[in-house]
């Protein structure tokens, strides 16, 4: 399956937009013809013309250009993805713009290539603060990068990964821990050729014993041969003593939480056991800020121990199911401090929370 849609998706970079259209039925040959002999007339582009003419719309443009371009991502009613992946199908949005953001910064900092960093782990102290949603985003603008992306579901007793890419979850992570894999437990996502899902599998009775054997190490360390990046979405902090074993064994943490909703203490808390654990932590990102930010602003500290970063841009809230523009704010550990994040003791979840925004 996977070198099937490697090879469609190059075939079709290959094309004009016009055989692109016609080859995935999104129009005619008598329509790409009559598109053609306008071009011709008018001396217009082929994506103007056909607009023009009401033959084809902006987003079908933007979709032949996406295959041209090598950037792959999803139409609606086309692919079992959820649409609260947002990045896979609105790409060109202003919300999927600070994805990119964080993803240029992760870059730069983590995936730079002269550390070997290659797995990174997305932790949150409590339920419900969008750490599975964020990362499946993240992972998707990762691989839209071209960077060849792993994301792997370890919450062992709550999954989600595998409901928001619709892909089966009989075998996965605990399928390998366990000596019980049988088949393919890494799931490519159809056109979205550089990203690949290794889900949760079956809910065992022993997670937390299955999660801290060496096995994961070695699991990681083999997986690092064969992706450029590898994500992995983990349960909450506060309630399983795992995830910090987890972002051990991934070398890095990078700390998700939610205006209003995550509590300080249980944050400050997860940030001590990270780095009680020697646990790099790579940054923070705040979800859902109240704060209006009209631009992004961005100011880069770096000092000799661990890099400071604050970050400002128009986001998108993970519990939301309209995708509102909100701000999101990242900051790195030294700068985080009550007043500037959020409030002490807040509600812990949102009515509006997504089922799969954990």
């Amino acid at each position: 399956m996977e070198d099937a849609t490697s090879a469609h998706f190059s075939h079709l970079s290959d094309q004009s937009i016009g055989e692109i259209l016609v080859s995935v039925g999104r129009i005619s040959l008598d329509d790409a013809e009559r598109i053609y002999d306008e071009q011709k007339k008018r001396k217009l582009r082929f994506g103007e013309t056909a607009i023009s003419l009401g033959l084809a719309t902006e987003a079908d443009i933007r979709f032949a250009l996406s295959h041209q371009f090598r950037y792959p991502y999803l139409q609606r009613g086309e692919s079992k993805v959820l649409e609260t992946v947002v990045a896979a199908y609105d790409p060109f949005s202003p919300q999927v713009e600070a994805l990119r953001a964080i993803r240029s910064q992760l870059m730069l900092r983590w995936f730079n290539g002269n550390d070997g960093n290659r797995a990174l782990a997305v932790v949150s102290p409590e339920k419900g603060e969008g750490r599975s949603w964020f990362v499946a985003n993240l992972a998707v603008v990762f691989s839209q990068l071209g960077a060849r992306t792993l994301l792997i579901d370890t919450d062992l007793r709550d999954p989600g990964l595998h409901l928001l890419f619709g892909i089966s979850n009989r075998n996965g992570l605990s399928s390998i821990l366990g000596g019980r894999a049988t088949g393919n437990v890494v799931f490519k996502v159809p056109s979205l050729v550089d990203l690949s899902v290794l889900p949760s599998g079956p809910v065992p009775p022993n997670p937390q014993e299955l999660l801290t054997r060496p096995l994961l190490d070695r699991m990681v360390a083999q997986l690092s041969n064969s992706f450029d990046v590898i994500l992995i979405d983990t349960p909450p902090a506060s309630k399983y003593a795992e995830s910090v074993a987890i972002a051990s064994r991934a070398g890095g943490a990078l700390v998700l939480c939610k205006q209003n909703q995550t509590r300080v203490r249980e944050l400050n808390a997860l940030f001590t056991r990270l780095r009680d654990a020697n646990v790099v932590i790579a940054g923070s990102v705040l979800n859902g800020s109240k704060d209006k930010v009209s631009t992004a602003r961005m100011e880069v500290k770096p000092v000799a121990t661990e890099p400071r970063l604050r970050l400002e841009l128009k986001a998108f809230d993970s519990g939301s199911k309209s995708f509102q523009q909100r701000p999101i704010r990242t900051v790195f550990p030294d700068d985080l401090s009550k007043e500037d994040v959020m409030t002490e003791g807040a509600v812990v979840l949102d009515a509006d929370s997504e089922p799969t925004s954990k």
